[in-house]
């Protein structure tokens, strides 16, 4: 959890103070100076280097320096040699500014006394030539380096740099400078001194989307790329890559070992599910060029196009002279045959030229795969195979879904956490996600409290006591029955989906039985049949299977398990009465016959469990770049 000594380093030369140094960049991470305990005090006057981009700024001017007394050559002689040594320092742009005054006088001189009025343009155009320097001042800047929530307060004096350059929001800078304690005393326990500027990414203030302040989240998700530059999305961020540790740890500690399963699949995992069809043939199709009517009924579009322009002018003329109104009549309505046609043609290229879905039309043998191919659902199946060779196994990645509907909890693509366990049954697998999930709530508390307390204030005020809640309390297992009954006895609610038993329980009643009924998280098992995928056990009274879904107070459905057919008989049934094509699953009917054993294992929607840890209400902005339907920007 916390960084290694390994990790940050100090380091000491004879030609150099000591300075804080990162294994991987000459840079400080602002994590190290901000999160030290002292919030960075036990550092002040190290020299260090820090990378970062500008959150906000502030300017503040600098008055003007007196102009020097009339006998400032005389004063200038007599200065010691100590004090010439010091001007050596002075900067080029501040000797200028203690010249201008002797400038001024020459130009004054040469062009006459002030009550000479011939002399009085002359005098300002001289004046003119001599540009007026912009008055000296200090930048104040907030800068932001991803590593933790709070910004580091760097100082940079405008004879550095031009204020105009580096204060813009997102401007990226590199610096070196000393660290300090503020003058004034406020939120900045330590501050930077710039004292060298090493590198300055500019920011075109007008077209960078976050010039602006506080964007609602619905807006960021068409900047993705931008928006982990906000300190909300930067944290959720932060809290999403340590629950990706978390999840790690969690199964190598426990004997589980990581396989990958992969993405493109010839099995529909589920036997039900919308799924994205992979192939390369409408490819194939573009490069022989789109058919058109004109391909196909040797009938130019352009040439009938010009024909009724010709006809609307025809029939405005018969309008004007009306001498031959039978002639008017056919006019009229050969333009309106023509246009008709036009339209028809027009509707026949757009549906000639789009790539048809029609599976049952395409020849698949000539596809890259020589077959049909998707994106997969779930990798419980291809799991299940290495669970049977290795005991313990789990898998960590995105999973697909083409399901065309708007919804706050789904998104076409997401990442799930999947585990197989040989030798087990269903309540193995309920007391394995039970154990798992607290987990992650626990770890989540320890690893990012920072986090957790700039998202309360920002976006959830009770996400932190609902995690602790989660780790101090029992969770609730019901049947399916008992929920159906439990959820019957409302009658302050009218559900969406009418509630009788056979009907598969919506996230709705779920999140109902957890946030309402039970005020706990509830798992929910033994459903029946017809409601779940094909491969999972039949129980003993052939109408339920050991299936099981867990529910979390504000989070809803996260989790969902089951214990698989280990009987080949039984699974055949199954695929035979939902109608599935066998020849699909042939390898997983192999499983049973070389070697069953029992087994179970549970899907864990990983992107929900972010919204669950943050009190975010949308999964679109707890996936780094979500793709949503009609949507996959970048």
């Amino acid at each position: 959890m916390a960084a290694s000594q390994e990790e940050i380093a100090l380091t000491t030369t004879a030609a150099t103070p000591v300075t804080l140094t990162w294994r991987y960049s000459n840079r400080v991470l602002l994590k190290t100076i901000l999160e030290s305990g002292d919030g960075g005090l036990g550092l002040v006057n190290e020299r260090v280097v820090i990378g970062g981009w500008v959150k906000s700024s502030k300017e503040v001017k600098k008055e003007p320096m007196p102009p020097p007394p009339a006998d400032v050559a005389g004063d200038a002689a007599a200065t010691s040699s100590k004090e010439k040594e010091k001007e050596k320092d002075v900067s080029c742009v501040e000797i200028l500014q203690s010249r201008i005054p002797f400038f001024r006088t020459i130009i004054r001189v040469l062009g006459g006394s002030a009550g000479i009025s011939n002399n009085v343009p002359l005098r300002e155009k001289l004046e003119a030539l001599v540009p007026k320097p912009p008055p000296p001042s200090t930048v104040f800047l907030q800068v932001s380096d991803g590593s933790c929530v709070a910004s580091l307060q760097v100082v940079v004096e405008s004879t550095l740099v031009s204020p105009s350059k580096i204060r813009p929001t997102g401007t990226c800078i590199m610096v070196e400078g000393v660290l300090k304690q503020p003058s004034v005393q406020g939120k900045h326990a330590v501050e930077l001194k710039v004292e060298k500027i090493l590198h300055i990414g500019t920011v075109d203030h007008d077209k960078y989307p976050l010039s602006r302040k506080r964007l609602p989240m619905d807006m960021l998700r068409d900047s993705a790329h931008f928006r982990p530059r906000t300190t909300t999305v930067a944290s959720v961020m932060r809290i999403r890559s340590s629950l990706t540790h978390a999840t790690h740890t969690f199964f190598q500690n426990h004997g589980f070992l990581y396989v990958q399963v992969p993405v493109i699949t010839t099995t529909d995992s589920e036997g039900f599910s919308e799924k994205f069809q992979v192939t390369t043939l409408f490819d194939k199709r573009e490069k022989e060029g789109p058919k058109t009517a004109k391909d196909i009924e040797g009938v130019n579009l352009d040439i009938l196009k010009a024909s009724i322009k010709e006809k609307s002018n025809k029939v405005e003329e018969l309008k004007r002279s009306e001498s031959n109104r039978e002639a008017l009549i056919a006019a009229v309505q050969d333009l309106r045959k023509t246009n008709e046609l036009v339209s028809h043609l027009e509707s026949r290229d757009k549906l000639l030229q789009a790539p048809s879905v029609k599976t049952d039309k395409v020849n698949f043998s000539e596809d890259f795969f020589s077959r049909q191919t998707y994106l997969t659902v779930s990798g419980r199946l291809h799991l299940e195979s290495y669970a049977c060779a290795l005991g313990n196994v789990y898998s960590f990645g995105p999973r697909f879904r083409a399901e065309k509907k708007e919804s706050s909890k789904h998104a076409a693509e997401m990442l799930m956490v999947e585990t197989e366990i040989a030798f087990s049954q269903l309540e193995d697998a309920m007391k394995c996600a039970d154990d798992y999930f607290k987990f992650l709530c626990k770890w989540i508390l320890e690893d990012c409290s920072k986090d957790l307390e700039f998202v309360s204030k920002r976006i959830d005020m009770t996400c932190i006591d609902r995690l602790q809640s989660v780790i101090s309390s029992s969770f609730e297992k019901i049947t399916y029955t008992e929920a159906v009954k439990a959820l019957e006895k409302v009658t302050e609610k009218i559900f969406e989906t009418k509630l009788e038993w056979g009907v598969a329980l919506t996230a709705e009643h779920l999140s109902y039985l957890a946030d309402e009924i039970y005020k706990r998280p509830v798992i929910v098992y033994n459903y029946p049949k017809a409601v779940k995928p094909f491969y999972v056990r039949l129980n003993d009274d052939g109408n339920t299977v050991a299936a099981f879904d867990m529910a979390v107070p504000k989070g809803g459905t996260v989790i969902t398990g089951s214990q698989n057919e280990e009987r080949i008989d039984m699974l055949n049934t199954r695929i035979k009465e939902l109608g599935l094509p066998r020849e699909q699953y042939e390898w997983y009917l192999d499983l049973r016959r070389h070697g069953t054993v029992k087994h179970s294992g549970f899907s864990f929607g990983f992107d929900l469990m972010v919204l669950f840890t943050t009190g975010l209400t949308d999964v679109r902005d707890a996936i780094p770049f979500p793709r949503s339907l009609g949507k996959a920007y970048n």
